[in-house]
């Protein structure tokens, strides 16, 4: 097998483990590492909190334990993102690679941050060790997408959820009940839930649906619970609403009078990297239009029809999305996409 294709191997791997830290590890980025020698995996690790040990330190310490210091001579690290080079809460990872010996790492994604970007691998690459970068890069760089939007612009990466009918209503008649999509779909959400740090609903819909935007089972389990953030322009919210008065109520944030973009930059300010945007059509639309939504999660129900409210008013907006992934989630169709970057607007 050629040894591109055992990187990524080995770096799909990385991946999986990094995975596990989404939503875990907010402000810093999921990373995994493995440890490979010859053939087979002798050490695993991915941060799972911050400030808690890296990926990289993990993996090592993992395989001191199976097969001792002497064997990591001849051992690859297979780590999803540049190792840190600064003293932050923890030590830099690259004196840990440099301690231990190692033949060989391999990079799936550079970090982002201009004042780190490339300063570990230059280490690395001083100090002798053979550097291979830009392994299974997409998707790295998916992987630290809320990373990424924080560090680079300011903002938390934005997740828009919606549900609506095949004929595009977001609401049902009220003899209907009130959720279009089905328990599956819900339950799906929690996992969405989970990576991101705050969500964020409008006055409208705190109004009408009066929600708890929480965390429940096991999902809820290692992490707090998100902040759940009220975008609103004018006062008379109902106070007995449960995001006022359960025992999440210091979650709660208030942002009213404000823009969108004022709200998004103070969560940002509170460490937030990623916002799951749970709102009715005309904040959608709204945000899509400001250019401040990155991804969408749509949930389509096997219903045509539905009450007053639509996904988007007729010839509103045009918006492009790119790497589209379509999901039977129990009856729904979840579609899943981000948003290109250039986009035509209807006026």
């Amino acid at each position: 097998m050629p040894a591109a294709t055992f990187d990524e191997t080995w770096m799909r791997e990385a991946l999986t483990l990094a995975s596990r830290g989404l939503g875990l590890t907010s402000p810093n980025p999921p990373v995994g590492a493995v440890v490979v020698v010859g053939d087979a995996i002798v050490g695993e690790g991915w941060h799972q909190r911050a400030g808690g040990p890296h990926a990289e330190v993990l993996a090592l310490a993992d395989a001191r334990g199976r097969v001792g210091d002497e064997i990591l001579s001849k051992a690859s690290l297979y780590v999803t993102l540049e190792p840190c080079s600064t003293h932050g809460r923890t030590p830099p990872c690259v004196d840990a690679i440099l301690a231990a010996g190692l033949a060989r790492v391999v990079v799936a994604s550079t970090d982002p941050n201009p004042l780190h970007t490339g300063a570990g691998y230059g280490l690395l690459r001083q100090a002798g060790v053979e550097l291979t970068t830009g392994v299974c890069e997409a998707e790295g760089d998916h992987l630290i997408r809320f990373f990424s939007r924080r560090i680079l612009d300011g903002r938390p990466w934005v997740i828009a959820k919606t549900a609506a009918t095949l004929s595009g209503h977001t609401v049902l008649p009220v003899s209907a009940g009130p959720w279009i999509s089905s328990a599956e779909s819900r339950e799906d959400v929690q996992g969405l839930r989970r990576q991101c740090d705050a969500i964020l609903i409008g006055g409208e819909t705190l109004r009408r649906d009066n929600p708890h935007l929480t965390l429940r089972g096991p999902l809820a389990e290692g992490r707090p619970q998100p902040l759940r953030v009220v975008l609103t322009g004018r006062d008379g919210l109902p106070r007995e609403s449960h995001l006022f008065t359960d025992e999440f109520s210091e979650r709660t944030r208030l942002h009213q009078g404000i823009s969108l973009r004022e709200s998004l930059t103070q969560l940002h300010d509170e460490g937030v990297s990623a916002v799951l945007l749970e709102s009715g059509g005309r904040l959608l639309a709204h945000a899509i239009k400001e250019q401040l939504v990155d991804e969408l999660a749509l949930y389509l129900a096997p219903v045509f029809g539905g009450g007053p409210g639509h996904l988007q008013a007729p010839g509103s907006l045009l918006a492009d999305l790119k790497n589209l992934q379509c999901t039977m989630i129990g009856p729904d169709v979840r579609i899943s996409g981000e948003f290109s970057k250039t986009r035509s607007f209807l006026r």
